[in-house]
């Protein structure tokens, strides 16, 4: 479960724009805004390593960030809404961190884990995950860091559904429970090329085609009998 709070100190921002979004990169820190509870948008600017730091905890996306501005007392509880990153740098370029009530259900993806060992695929089957997260309805405290799938039944041919996961009390599962989750399909079978005879250059027939040596098999013509 998220049910842990991570404090996360900010400084609120006044400029906006890419030239200053590169100069708080430049200086170790990313630009982000917290929206929600009805309230106006807040931008600010955090230190990467510590951002870091609360996204690669135990609880990952799903921490309740107590989020903190400077100069304030009253933490914003917030959740990670949206995150960009570098496409060429590991790092991270802007985040969105959406403030919520914890008495209040919020909606969220949550990753799905296969656990067990599926007879199918000791037989040599490929499970295939057709579905890697679904949607959850929880208190921010509820929502799970991931929801686990058994797949200790499935065999070749088998499929597991939305409605075969077991959610925690007090979380609900948005999907369709018909929609596949993940499937188990027969080995893929590599066809060999079939052997072509090839013919040898110059091979010859036995039998056929065989020269007489010099001199051999010819029936004495020229010999004359003496008178």
């Amino acid at each position: 479960m998220a049910g842990e709070r991570i404090k996360l100190d900010v400084k609120p921002r006044e400029e906006a724009g890419s030239a200053v979004s590169r100069r708080l990169r430049a200086d170790g820190l990313v630009p982000g805004v917290l929206y929600g509870a009805g309230k106006a948008a807040h931008p600010f600017a955090v230190e990467e390593r510590e951002l870091r730091r609360v996204l690669t905890g135990e609880h990952g996306l799903h921490a309740i960030l107590d989020v903190v501005f400077d100069g304030q007392k009253t933490p914003h509880h917030a959740v990670l809404k949206e995150y960009q990153l570098d496409p060429v740098r590991p790092r991270l370029l802007h985040i969105d961190l959406h403030e919520v009530r914890l008495d209040q259900v919020i909606q969220s993806q949550v990753a799905v884990e296969p656990v067990g060992e599926s007879p199918g695929v000791k037989e040599g089957g490929v499970l295939t995950l057709v579905l890697r997260e679904v949607n959850v309805e929880a208190l921010p405290m509820e929502v799970p860091d991931r929801l686990e799938l058994d797949i200790s039944t499935v065999t070749i041919g088998d499929s597991l559904r939305v409605a075969d996961i077991v959610a925690p009390e007090g979380v609900r599962l948005l999907d369709d429970p018909d929609s596949v989750v993940l499937t188990v399909t027969p080995p893929t079978k590599v066809e060999e090329p079939e052997e072509v005879e090839e013919e040898v250059e110059g091979e010859e027939v036995e039998g056929e085609g065989e020269a007489a040596p010099e001199g051999e098999g010819e029936s004495g013509g020229d010999e004359t009998a003496e008178a």
